[in-house]
């Protein structure tokens, strides 16, 4: 009977996550637990930044039995959302949600990265700021280091506080073996199969830079984490040099001829 009592309780206490976790637009958020939501050490602070704060908590866990009309009911289940994304950014930094998490990266959950160069890369959901109300949800790629708009309107009105500023760099601390290889391979602007002169020399200097930061890091015995392109690159290089010897021959030969003429 006691067995049977506490099922229905469970149950009963969860309706409301599932609820939200099920709503169209909260893909990206995991369901917290229950015993979570019920340690008052983990919601430290948060009294002062919610409204209706005691409402709103009796909501999320269930226990919210009060009759009110419909713009306050409106009002709890709005400052119920915000409490819980919230609590979600506190959660998904613990063991537990840092595996509830991984399994939505794998699965693709949060989209794949729009760089085509990254191979559909899985991204990660991120917050450019902690204080809820300045920024709204960003997707982070591990391949490339950068971060997108989600795609769809539902998810890009997300605010990023719900997943915070080091979710995503904790996730790979946790989980190493998630970390793919980041690469340097870039897009060049060519005509004819000639690179354009002003991208070409912007993209030469941005590659004597990565060389020398690499460098420094093998100095210091640090992984740099980067595919291994070096020998392809000083292929692409020799081939180039090939062809800027051969251009300079014709441009000699031009003016020799030139000079007999006169």
């Amino acid at each position: 009977m006691d067995d049977f009592a506490s099922d229905t309780d469970s149950d009963y206490t969860s309706y409301w996550r599932d609820w939200f976790i099920s709503s169209r637009g909260n893909e990206y958020f995991c369901e917290i637990d229950e015993d979570y939501l019920t340690d008052r050490f983990n919601l430290t602070g948060l009294n002062t930044e919610v409204q209706y704060y005691q409402y709103a908590l009796d909501l999320v866990t269930d226990v919210f039995d009060m009759e009110v009309d419909d713009d306050m009911r409106e009002q709890i289940e709005k400052a119920a959302r915000h409490l819980y994304g919230l609590v979600h950014a506190r959660y998904i930094v613990t063991t537990r949600g840092l595996a509830k998490m991984m399994e939505k990266y794998k699965q693709g959950v949060f989209g794949k990265c729009p760089r085509v160069i990254c191979e559909s890369q899985h991204l990660l959901p991120m917050g450019q700021h902690d204080v809820p109300g300045v920024s709204n949800v960003k997707l982070y790629c591990a391949k490339c280091e950068d971060i997108y708009n989600p795609k769809s309107s539902r998810h890009n009105s997300i605010d990023g506080a719900y997943f915070g500023t080091s979710f995503h760099n904790i996730m790979f601390q946790v989980y190493p073996a998630l970390m793919p290889q980041k690469t340097q391979r870039r897009y060049e602007p060519r005509i004819y199969g000639f690179r354009v002169h002003a991208s070409a020399a912007l993209m030469r200097w941005q590659e004597e830079r990565r060389e020398e930061m690499k460098e420094r890091l093998r100095n210091r015995g640090m992984e740099t984490s980067f595919e291994d392109e070096d020998e392809g690159d000083e292929e692409l290089e020799s081939e180039e040099e090939e062809v800027e010897e051969e251009q300079e021959g014709i441009d000699d030969m031009f003016e020799g001829q030139g000079q007999a003429v006169q």
